[in-house]
């Protein structure tokens, strides 16, 4: 996957890392891979600890269109498109996904925070690991009051 990899949830932070990897793309005429991970169904042993069921909800090929409708209506917002566009539904541990993705890549983008459930942390867990681990340059599209504060 040479080129530049975004990684996107549909949270408003990777929309915003979306838009700056589809910008970056049309600036360096670099193909973009957006790539959405899903985590694995949980483990049996979840079910008798947590009360999760373990289950196979997971439907790629509605997330598949999903994901090229979010990117779509992303370029459509900041009108522009990248040369080439390639997206990309997998499951797994999302952090180890796209480290693994890194080692193909130009360079990857994120959004600061993800759809996670600590909202006042500057930099969600997934974004920290992919930045202490990934095999290329990383970008963290920082939210727009982070910013802000930074200046």
């Amino acid at each position: 996957m040479a080129g530049i990899i975004v990684g996107v949830d549909g949270s408003d932070s990777s929309r915003r890392a979306l838009g700056w990897a589809i910008r970056e793309a049309v600036s360096h005429q670099l193909p973009l891979t957006v790539m959405s991970v899903h985590q694995d169904p949980a483990h049996p042993a979840t079910e008798i600890y947590w009360g999760i069921r373990p289950g196979n909800t997971f439907k790629a090929e509605f997330a598949q269109k999903a994901l090229q409708q979010f990117v779509d209506s992303v370029a459509s917002e900041i009108g522009e498109t990248a040369p080439e566009v390639t997206v990309s539904v997998t499951t797994g541990e999302v952090a180890e996904e796209l480290i693994k993705a890194t080692h193909d890549a130009d360079m990857v983008v994120l959004g600061s925070r993800g759809s996670g459930g600590f909202a006042r942390l500057l930099l969600g867990s997934v974004s920290s690991q992919v930045v202490h681990h990934a095999a290329c340059p990383v970008v963290v599209v920082p939210r727009p009051h982070q910013a802000a504060r930074s200046g």
